[in-house]
Parts: C-alpha cells; structure tokens; sequence
C-alpha cells in the first residue's frame, strides 16, 4: 500500500522536528545529522568517522534522548574481549542449582555508541557482525534476539593515528553509511564557547516517541520505488566492478547489500523531504556515503591521491540516470 500525500507531509514535519533538536545539540552540523536520521529511517547501522572532539559521541547520544531509546556505550579498547561486547553465562546459584545463566552485555539496546570502535582488534569488532545483520547474538551455541529497534552507531578515528585497526571489510559492509565528520567554522566555534562549558552536556528533550520512530521506518518501506530508479541504482552499483572508466581505479567493488542500501536510503531521503516516490537526486544523494567504505581502490589509484569518494563522484558523472533506450514514464521522478 503506497503512501499519500498529506501523510507523507504529516511524517515529513515530524521529522522536521528531529533535526531541530539535534541542531540545537550539535552546532554547525546540519548536513551531518540529516544523513544520520536518513540512515536511522532506513532502519540502518552507521559509521561516524573523525578526529577526537569533534561531536561525534554528543551526536549519538542526543539522538537516543530526543528519540526516548534505551542506549548502551561501549567504549573500544584493545583489550576488549567479544564477551564484553555480546554477554557471557555466569555460573549462578538457581532453583536447580549451579547452572550457567547468560548475562546481557551491552548489545542488548535499542541504540548501542560503539565508541572508536578501530581501537579494538579485528575479533573483538567481529562480535557485531551477526547483531547488525541478523539482530541476534549467538553465544555458545545458544542464540538470544536483540531487543527492537537496534541501531549501531560506531565512532571511529582515522586509521592513520596510533592504536587505531582497520575494519575488516564484512564489518564495513554491514553499516549503511560510512559519513565523514568535519571541524568546524570560525563561526560554529564561536557559538560553541558562548553556548557550552566543559563536562556540562546540552539539554536535549524527547521529541519523538519510540511508536513514532516505528511508524516513520514503516513508511518509508511504503515510498514508491519507480522501476526506472531501481535501475538506476543497479546499474550505479554494477559499474563500481565493470563498464566506466571510474571502475579501473577500483579493486573491489559493491555488493548486492550496497543496492538495497542506496534504494532504503533514497525512500527515506523522499519521506523527509515529503514525496510520495523516491528520485534519481535521492540516489545520488545518498551514493557517496553508501558505496566509500564498499570500494577498495587499486594501489595506484591511492598512490595517484584519490579517494573512493573522488571514484564516487567520478562514478555519478559517468552512469546515465536514465537506461540508453528507455524514455521516462512517471512526472514524478527529477531528472
């Protein structure tokens, strides 16, 4: 059942708000935190990458305030076990006698801060893989379901500072964005020192409830689709392995998950702009933080200086949006 208009405007004020109040925790962002909700309308995991004090733990957090979420944080550490992460039986006195029982770990949230979450070792970011996918944890051979919504919002420093690891590329497939946080303006610093002090954190307040959130990630899997859109992203995601010129640069490309990400990321960009049907200008907004951290790029690719997000680019200049031998059908979809 597709969406109408007016309800479409109704969910687009809502998240309206959202922003508003997230603004008001994180100065200077704007562009940060609307790919932020698109990722958590598309029911999507996302990875926030910076140098240390940028806003990228305040971002998180006043999105689990302003959303009523139950959230956990765990902070990444090289010494950090998969049991830290997931849970571990605890042998326990019951009313049967010592048995192991299986204490929680702090995945069991509705929104888990994986905080510098490259300062643990590849088999300790490994225990996320099947929460993020499956939404379960399996811990000696018995699987326990997360709780529902399940968001992972993962921090991390550049690879290039010490004690840092990089992802494994089965972990970097799992997150719907990968998205890139900047310092900020002479301006946003500014009101940054007249607006808060240290150790004292902002006052963030609900805005939407868990029901609403629930009601926005159903409707978006409601916004249309058009066929000549779709095609659009498959063609954009087979030429990241053959057939452009950008796709020489790349080693690996995307994967099928990468198309299902850009086509849930495009219909929740159109819900929070109001429309009833997701557009090429959808696509393309999304597909920088969608496909850069799925393209590994050639060594002399790197060498040469460029970056998977120059091939991004580079890759939407060549993709036509619209199939050689195929005219539009719907008004509805931009050009």
């Amino acid at each position: 059942m597709s969406l109408e208009e007016p309800e479409v405007t109704a969910h687009a004020a809502k998240v309206g708000q959202l922003l508003a109040a997230l603004n008001q925790a994180l100065f200077g962002q704007e562009a940060l935190t609307e790919l932020v909700v698109t990722g958590l309308l598309a029911r999507g995991h996302i990875l926030l990458e910076g140098l240390p004090g940028l806003g990228k733990t305040e971002l998180v957090k006043a999105l689990a305030k302003t959303l009523d979420l139950e959230s956990k944080r765990v902070q990444f550490t090289p010494d950090l076990l998969p049991g830290d992460i997931t849970g571990n039986p605890v042998l326990q006195e019951t009313e049967r006698g010592r048995e192991f029982v299986f204490q929680q770990g702090p995945l069991f949230a509705n929104l888990v801060l994986a905080d510098e979450i490259n300062r643990a070792s590849p088999k300790t970011q490994s225990a996320l893989l099947e929460a993020m996918q499956e939404q379960r944890v399996t811990v000696l051979g018995t699987t326990h379901p997360l709780p529902s919504p399940f968001f992972v919002l993962a921090t991390q420093n550049p690879i290039e500072l010490e004690g840092t690891y990089p992802l494994p590329e089965a972990q970097l497939d799992r997150f719907l964005f990968k998205l890139e946080v900047h310092r900020n303006s002479v301006a946003t610093l500014e009101k940054i020192v007249l607006n808060r002090e240290i150790g004292v954190e902002p006052v963030v307040e609900k805005v939407l409830s868990r029901e609403d959130l629930a009601t926005l990630t159903a409707a978006v899997r409601k916004i249309y689709l058009p066929e000549v859109v779709a095609n659009y992203i498959a063609r954009l995601v087979d030429a990241t392995h053959a057939g452009s010129k950008a796709s020489a640069a790349i080693k690996f490309g995307a994967s099928p998950r990468a198309a299902l990400a850009l086509a849930s990321a495009a219909k929740a960009r159109a819900l929070m702009q109001g429309r009833i049907n997701a557009s090429f200008e959808d696509v393309a907004a999304v597909a920088a933080p969608v496909l850069v951290h799925r393209i590994l790029l050639q060594y002399e690719a790197r060498i040469e200086g460029r970056s998977p997000g120059d091939v991004v680019t580079e890759l939407l200049a060549e993709v036509p949006r619209q199939p050689l031998a195929v005219a539009p059908t719907l008004k509805s979809v931009e050009s």
